[in-house]
């Protein structure tokens, strides 16, 4: 971690899973430009790990993101328009995989690694949309959640419009969206929004073991290329996405990976997989 100094995030590594803190407990880690920079090259750092399959999102303290901190939002104001305060040498993970990735969050989705956010408070704003970008979703009962834009004047963000009907349904999103109301986590059981709801203590240790039991089960091909094909499939025809999955099936038959996996199966046995 030489190359850049932590001051908004921390990073740890228990193979093959990763654990990405926002951490700016201080300021309940609200994003800043400072936060955005660091979060973008620790994912640069996770793909470029073989050894990281699954990289955990969390906040440190009991919030995990509220939205931009408030001194960004009057510097907003005050400049007569929006500056990242991020550098121009940003780090671009996941960029030139496919054009509609090539985007803020956006890029999460052309990650091989898996993304998988554990909510252990407020989400707001930007928070809320990095959740929701990530692969898999888990939070605390009492998370409060806020698309938090209306209010302020200004747009959904980052395509939150985009992701978020497709998570929840049309109309479940046009309440988040149009409102900016807030509501807890337990408020939204049975949205489609988490893949499961549980009390704030039990978090971290549910989702950990979720990551670890995931990676041991399943290839690193298959659990790379079966992301791509989720993501790049919300752009595709059913025709092209049944053509493609028949050629990924041709080139992954003779892969090490179906080879162990066969093995595994017919010996009764955990498989052995490489690193990614």
């Amino acid at each position: 971690m030489s190359d850049m100094e932590l001051k908004a995030t921390k990073y740890s590594v228990d193979p093959p899973v990763a654990t990405l803190t926002l951490s700016r407990p201080h300021r309940r880690n609200a994003w800043t430009g400072r936060m955005h920079t660091e979060f973008r090259w620790l994912l640069e750092q996770a793909e470029a790990d073989p050894a990281v399959r699954a990289v955990i999102i969390t906040g440190e303290g009991r919030d995990f993101c509220v939205g931009a901190d408030t001194a960004a939002l009057q510097g907003h104001s005050d400049k007569g328009g929006y500056d990242a305060g991020t550098p121009p040498d940003l780090a671009m993970p996941g960029y030139g995989v496919a054009p509609e990735f090539n985007q803020n969050f956006a890029f999460m989705m052309a990650l091989e690694v898996i993304t998988i956010a554990a909510v252990n408070g407020a989400a707001a704003g930007a928070g809320l949309v990095l959740a929701c970008y990530c692969d898999l979703r888990f939070a605390a009962a009492d998370a409060k959640l806020t698309t938090a834009h209306g209010p302020l004047g200004l747009p959904a963000e980052f395509g939150l419009s985009w992701v978020l009907p497709r998570l929840v349904g049309i109309t479940r999103s046009n309440d988040l969206l149009l409102s900016s109301r807030k509501l807890l986590a337990s408020q939204t059981q049975g949205w489609g929004l988490w893949n499961e709801i549980m009390d704030a203590e039990l978090l971290m240790d549910h989702v950990n073991n979720y990551a670890h039991d995931m990676v041991a089960r399943v290839a690193p091909s298959s659990l790379s290329v079966t992301k791509r094909q989720i993501y790049l499939d919300q752009h595709r025809d059913v025709g092209t996405a049944v053509a493609e999955s028949d050629r990924l099936l041709s080139d992954m038959i003779p892969s090490p990976d179906y080879v162990e996996g066969v093995r595994a199966l017919s010996e009764r046995r955990a498989a052995r997989w490489p690193d990614r």
